[in-house]
């Protein structure tokens, strides 16, 4: 028997009758021999975290743009902490961690540089909509490893999909990561807004501190235990009434005081400006763009479509560097005056 044979038995013998179990994946698009020591969603994981698209994370905005200050978060360092709020309730629950992990790490790799911005002004330009969720199911299918894709399997691309609040995945585990989305981005950036003094804790209105807890640490333990507490034992992932009610409050709280506050979001414009401008310049000059993209068109792939992909693969940075290179005179590029 080798390893991951052993670790599969040991699923089926220690995880919930309602676990989503490796030997029960619906598998991948391109069938493949199994790994000697890993499972399939534990081998889905790994092919995430080594995969381009996830290292460029580390440069595109969380909230904040180009924010003055080490501490705040980017999209890479949400992806983290979504990935550790879900195992923390997979493991409680005694649903399968890999899966939960590999949803987790994978569910941003389609986000635009500047945040949801970026996303928004996409959506725009596009013909055929953009929408990040799709876009990192894109990602993980047809972009990755020179249009290779990476793969993986049916349960982690269907987690990846439907993790935003219109969606449900189809695995209890994906509905966990879903969930964890909202708890670690409404809980960190209430963190980075008070760090850009733009919010203090004391804003937020007191009946849902009551509820949910005084400081970012209390509310991440009430909303993770109320979450296994309510879902143990049962084939769904629920929360009370109560708390949730709460969450979705404080969620609506943080859209009119932070999503939307010109402090947040001063540099905006500016940024949805230079998206669109990339855009348009590229649909006029779009031999500009890697060779691998320009393949894409031999297999009937839109201007449109392929220039989203390349534009929402940039970092910050390199939007801003690409913007710089095409829009701004050479003299102006020179650093230090």
């Amino acid at each position: 028997m080798s390893i991951r044979e052993d670790i599969e038995r040991m699923e089926c013998e220690t995880l919930s009758p309602y676990a989503t179990l490796s030997i029960h994946s619906r598998g991948r698009d391109d069938p493949e021999e199994q790994c000697d020591i890993r499972p399939v969603f534990q081998r889905d994981r790994d092919r995430i975290l080594h995969c381009k698209a996830f290292r460029r994370l580390k440069n595109k905005t969380q909230v904040f743009l180009t924010p003055k200050g080490d501490h705040y978060r980017t999209r890479l360092s949400h992806t983290l902490e979504v990935s550790q709020n879900a195992r923390t309730i997979a493991k409680a629950l005694r649903l399968n961690e890999d899966l939960v992990e590999a949803i987790a790490l994978g569910h941003d790799l389609g986000h635009t540089p500047f945040g949801h911005a970026g996303e928004f002004v996409l959506n725009g330009l596009c013909d055929e909509s953009f929408h990040h969720n799709e876009q990192s199911v894109r990602i993980v299918e047809k972009l990755e490893k020179d249009g290779k894709g990476l793969n993986l399997t049916w349960e982690v691309r269907d987690g990846i999909l439907n993790h935003q609040t219109r969606l449900m995945p189809h695995t209890l585990e994906g509905k966990i990561v879903r969930l964890s989305d909202k708890i670690a981005y409404i809980n960190h950036d209430i963190d980075d807004a008070i760090r850009a003094q733009i919010l203090t804790e004391e804003n937020i209105p007191l009946e849902l501190r009551k509820t949910l807890g005084f400081s970012t640490r209390q509310r991440l333990n009430t909303l993770i235990h109320n979450i296994i507490s309510n879902s143990v034992g049962k084939d769904d992932i629920i929360m009370s009434e109560e708390v949730e009610q709460a969450m979705i409050e404080l969620r609506k709280f943080m859209f009119d005081h932070v999503y939307k506050n010109p402090v947040a979001k001063g540099e905006e414009t500016k940024a949805k400006a230079m998206i669109e401008q990339l855009f348009f310049y590229y649909m006029e000059h779009i031999e500009l763009l890697p060779e691998k993209y320009l393949r894409m068109r031999d297999a009937g792939e839109t201007d449109q479509r392929i220039i989203c992909d390349y534009i929402s693969g940039m970092t910050d940075q390199y939007a801003i560097t690409k913007f710089s290179e095409y829009f701004m005179p050479q003299a102006w590029q020179v650093d230090g005056y």
